[in-house]
């Protein structure tokens, strides 16, 4: 009991007053760690340096995050679809953690506001927000466990901020988006995946760019191969869609 009061008068009289209340609406409980969530929302490129030298940052609580929001999704979809294959249930799960997909409700959850970052990257950047929210879940672990982790993701996320059916109908393989959209209308599509991993032993990283008879429609970045074909493929799907928005894409 002393230890809660104590809590809430770090919190209510921290520098940081704006940002912890805004964890206690969103998150539904007074956050107990305070230090852990203000790492969540530190991106390497804004890192701190402790005492001892070490650069603080939330790739770590990220690293986490994404496991316990794959693992806290895969039982919720187990149990709310019962008569569902495993090939539904995967499909959903991807669709889910999807990077663009968790970046969108980033900025629905209104957690955008308080990340910190220098970044002038715009292709690291596109990752940022996706990021921070599994950093934030992460962090959740750590405080309060995986049931509470699990009840904010599934109550607070999924229940408030997603419609299934709408997700389960979304085509979210932008690739083979394209690549049906460039057969349809005889267009040559190119990929060209570069490999930008840095030598410290961390995340690997690839960039990919996309060209439609030889003009760059789309780049994107990611920690596979895959991953960043997929964000390269739905940037021209984007620009696909503002172009030729009533037609078959002839010119």
């Amino acid at each position: 009991m002393i230890r809660t009061i104590v809590q809430r008068i770090k919190l209510f009289s921290s520098p940081r007053k704006e940002f912890y209340l805004f964890l206690r609406s969103l998150l539904g409980f007074y956050p107990t760690n305070l230090r852990i969530y203000d790492i969540a929302v530190i991106h390497k490129s804004a890192s701190k340096v402790d005492s001892q030298g070490n650069y603080i940052n939330n790739e770590r609580l990220e690293y986490l995050g994404d496991a316990i929001l794959g693992a806290a999704i895969a039982d919720f979809l187990y149990n709310r679809f019962p008569n569902q294959d495993e090939g539904y249930l995967t499909q959903m799960r991807s669709k889910l953690v999807n990077r663009s997909f968790l970046t969108q409700l980033t900025y629905q959850i209104g957690l955008n506001h308080y990340i910190q970052s220098n970044t002038t990257s715009t292709i690291e950047s596109s990752h940022i927000y996706g990021d921070t929210l599994e950093a934030l879940i992460g962090a959740i672990y750590l405080d309060k466990g995986f049931h509470e982790t699990k009840k904010f993701i599934t109550r607070k996320l999924l229940n408030n901020y997603v419609n299934l059916a709408e997700v389960q109908n979304t085509n979210t393989n932008y690739k083979s988006q394209l690549i049906e959209w460039s057969q349809k209308n005889k267009r040559a599509v190119s990929f060209d995946t570069v490999d930008e991993s840095k030598n410290d032993g961390k995340q690997p990283w690839f960039v990919a760019s996309i060209e439609v008879n030889d003009e760059l429609w789309g780049k994107g970045s990611g920690t596979s191969k895959k991953e960043a074909q997929q964000n390269a493929s739905k940037v021209a799907i984007d620009k696909i869609n503002k172009s030729f928005p009533d037609d078959d894409g002839s010119v």
